[in-house]
């Protein structure tokens, strides 16, 4: 069995997510992909991507819910909200694993896979209960997002272009990278003022990685037809129109 660090550094990579801009374009999964099917997981294997029935690998996962109020009504809004490894504190996929294949890093509390060592057991995939963990059925070993520890560390790149692919991909700015172990980081500060909370802290193993609730909105939702009435006013032009101008 593999034990958590003893003697764990102060310093906590992991990300932020702010699910109040993320608009679900999937870009940080398709970069994540891309870096990865050619970086230290690789391959990331796929089985009929074009088919009918297509399954792979994906480190990171956006999901779309409807957010319903129905005494507010403006309130109503879709959330996407992009899922991956927590790289807990008290991560119990660790202590499962019996070869030691999975493990946490001292200097930076990153939890990876061995692929030498894994034996394809899944034990850790029943331990997570984030469903962060993805089995290679062609290569028979356990694969997990790395924060792409290749490039975060890779004195080859730009030193501001040292961040997880998913990072430097989105177009909303909704991703951010750093020290969580750091009260005094940005990304820190930025967690205590947005009031930054863990995903399902009821399971206790202390994530590392947080998100940033949605804002609440209080822009009313306009009730004009699309159709009759667009040429008048406050028709669907003037309608358009109001919208473009905000």
């Amino acid at each position: 069995m593999t034990s958590l660090p003893k003697n764990p550094s102060n310093k906590k990579l992991g990300l932020v997510i702010d699910l109040d801009i993320c608009v679900g374009c999937h870009a940080c999964s398709v970069n994540c992909k891309e870096w990865n099917t050619g970086g230290h997981s690789a391959p990331l294997t796929d089985f009929e991507p074009l088919g009918s029935d297509p399954s792979g690998i994906w480190f990171n996962r956006v999901h779309a819910y409807e957010v319903v109020n129905e005494e507010k009504v403006e309130q109503n809004r879709t959330v996407y909200f992009p899922k991956s490894c927590m790289h807990c504190d008290d991560a119990p996929c660790v202590p499962v694993c019996p070869t030691g294949a999975s493990y946490k890093r001292e200097e930076d509390g990153i939890v990876l896979v061995n692929p030498d060592t894994c034996i394809g057991c899944k034990l850790c995939s029943w331990a997570c209960p984030y469903g962060a963990r993805e089995y290679d059925e062609d290569a028979g070993v356990m694969k997990k997002c790395t924060l792409c520890i290749d490039r975060i560390y890779n004195e080859n790149i730009p030193e501001k272009e040292r961040v997880p692919a998913c990072v430097s991909t989105c177009p909303a700015g909704a991703r951010h990278f750093g020290d969580l172990g750091d009260p005094d980081s940005d990304i820190s500060k930025l967690v205590v003022e947005r009031e930054g909370y863990s995903l399902m802290p009821e399971h206790e193993t202390k994530p590392v990685n947080k998100y940033l609730p949605p804002r609440e909105s209080h822009k009313p939702v306009p009730l004009l037809s699309p159709v009759q009435n667009a040429d008048k006013p406050g028709g669907l032009l003037t309608w358009i129109d109001k919208l473009l101008s905000e």
